[in-house]
Parts: structure tokens; sequence; C-alpha cells
């Protein structure tokens, strides 16, 4: 690879990414390129066999709508790289904000649709049917080759999304988690529609319904769960980690920095997640008798931000006293 194509691919705006980040960037794009081969097939093999089935016709549904994170986060992944503008002063990073919002929308419009239908297929009491087709010169039940291709598909996105997992917490990718996640959990779609077809099969005209239910079900879940992680970040909620599990603790790690600096009395900070990288404000209180220069204010900004990739940009406010006005909430070592 050429130097001037290593400088390109490295950057997030104006971060640089460290080399393990730049690795686990490549790895994650082929990844999903990779995914998106596998549901191209998928998608195929699935419309094939589709038949009378409701689950069918769901999972295939839920397959179509698997393009959605893939795709987002490579659009995401290339516009992000563009650098601030005069119009966009803080970079391009909420982009991958937007394409969480987009595919969490579609899953969750999509998956309510396919419950209300499949609800509807069960109140209505209806009797799907699955007849026969011609295959090497015999004729054999259809169900035969949907549970086939639904057991085929079943376990590749398990490892698949395995993989994206590390990926995303390496690169603080909330798009690539979802994904994973959904990923990860897509061998029950494939066996939820794989018994719904068997019990059609032996007279259970029910199970399809209820099959087809459960995928549904899924499907709407993976939706309120993104979008409400989404329109959390878009709202400059406190930054958490790539999987929502709790506050990140880089804040913390920030304000202990700041307070074991020898000029300063207390500190406190806030931050907001631009997608990959974090915005954060330093609020700092100089020790009594201490007057810190500008070049002690740049310093500790520089040390500050290479704390970690992720301090994106950082502004560092001296204050007389901590505004509580600006820092709600906060628990932090900062103040004793």
């Amino acid at each position: 690879m050429s130097a001037g194509k290593s400088t390109q691919a490295v950057h997030f705006g104006n971060t640089r990414l460290p080399q393990e980040q730049r690795e686990t960037l490549r790895k994650a794009k082929k990844l999903e390129w990779i995914t998106i081969a596998f549901l191209a097939v998928t998608v195929a093999l699935v419309y094939l066999v589709l038949g009378n089935s409701q689950a069918m016709k769901a999972a295939w549904i839920e397959d179509m709508l698997s393009f959605l994170p893939p795709i987002a986060f490579l659009v995401a992944a290339r516009v992000i790289r563009k650098p601030p503008t005069e119009q966009h002063p803080y970079g391009y990073h909420r982009a991958i904000g937007i394409a969480h919002l987009v595919a969490a929308v579609a899953l969750l419009v999509m998956g309510t649709y396919l419950l209300v239908d499949s609800a509807l297929g069960l109140i209505t009491a209806e009797h799907p049917t699955i007849g026969g087709v011609e295959l090497f010169g015999r004729t054999i039940w259809l169900g035969w080759l949907m549970i086939g291709v639904m057991l085929l598909i079943a376990a590749p996105p398990v490892f698949i999304g395995r993989a994206k997992m590390k990926l995303a917490e390496k690169l603080h990718d909330k798009v690539l988690y979802a994904d994973a996640d959904m990923n990860k959990a897509d061998w029950m779609t494939a066996v939820a529609a794989a018994v719904g077809v068997a019990g059609i099969g032996i007279g259970w005209w029910w199970a399809d319904s209820v099959a087809a239910l459960i995928i549904s079900a899924s499907i709407a879940n993976d939706g309120v769960k993104n979008l409400r992680g989404a329109v959390s970040d878009l709202m400059d909620a406190r930054a958490r980690t790539y999987d929502n599990a709790g506050p990140h603790p880089l804040l913390g790690r920030i304000d202990d920095f700041l307070d074991n600096t020898g000029w300063v009395g207390k500190a406190k900070s806030r931050i907001r997640d631009e997608g990959h990288v974090f915005h954060v404000e330093s609020f700092v209180v100089p020790r009594e008798g201490s007057t810190p220069t500008a070049e002690d204010l740049e310093q500790l900004r520089e040390d500050c931000v290479d704390l970690d990739w992720k301090v994106q940009d950082l502004v560092i406010v001296l204050v007389p006293e901590l505004p509580e006005e600006f820092l709600p909430g906060v628990e932090t070592g900062g103040e004793d």
C-alpha cells in the first residue's frame, strides 16, 4: 500500500487512527462486504423457496433489512473521513449516528408491520399450504427445501456477528455493534422459520403464524433498541460505551488526569459522543496562587488528547468555581 493511501485510510476527520484501530477498520469493512455478499446469496435462496409460508416471508424480509446496517456502516465510514469545514466545524462524525437512526427506523417500521400481519393471520386462522416441486425428475414437498435452506443459512451469521462484536469495541462503533448483535440473533430467525414450515407439514396450521410472530417481534425489538441508542446519541446524551451498557470510563480517566496535574485544584468534564470520537469540555479551577499560562493550558490539552484516540477535540475552560449549571449529575473523582 502506498504512503498516500495509508494516510487517507487512518483519519476520521482530523483524528489520526492508531495502528490497531486502522487495522480494525480494515477488517470491519472486509467483514461488512462479506456480510453483504452472504445476504445476497441468502435472499436469493430464500426467495426461490418462499412458497405460501408467513414465517418464510418474514424471514426473507428480515434478510432484506439486514442489508441496512452494513451499507450504513460502509457509507458512514467514508463520510466521516472528511475534514471539518466552515459549514461543519465539528466534522462529519455524526454520519454514524444518522446511519444508526435510519437503520433503526427501518427495522422498527417493518418489524411492526410484519407483527400486525402475522397476528392477523393467526386471528383469521389462515391455513397456508405448501405444495410440491419437481427436482431431478422427482416431485418432493417444497417444505423440505425451505427447511434445508433455513438450516443452511443459520450458522454463518453467528460467527460473523461474533467477529464484528470484537471490532465494534475497538472502534467504538455502535452501528457495527448493532449489526453484530443482529447477526448473532439471526440463527433464531432461521430456526423459527424452519419450525413453522415443519408445523405446516404435520398439520399445525398455526405454527407458521406463530413462527412469523416470533421473527417479527425480533425485528421490532432490534428496531426499538437501536432507535433508543441512536436518538440518545444524537441528543447529546452523556457518552456511553459502544454497547450502551454504561457511561464511558474515559470521562473518569480525563478528570483523574486533570486532578493529578500540579496547578489544578478541581476539574470536571462533560463528554458527548460524536460517532467514533468524543467532544470534551473540561472545566478547570486552578489551585489558589496558581496562574497557568497559555502554554500550560495547551500542554494540558495535548496531554489529555493523548490519553485516548477517541478524544477528537477537547476544550479546557478556566473557571473560578465549577459551573453546576453545565455539569448536572456528573459523578467523577474531580471534586472531593
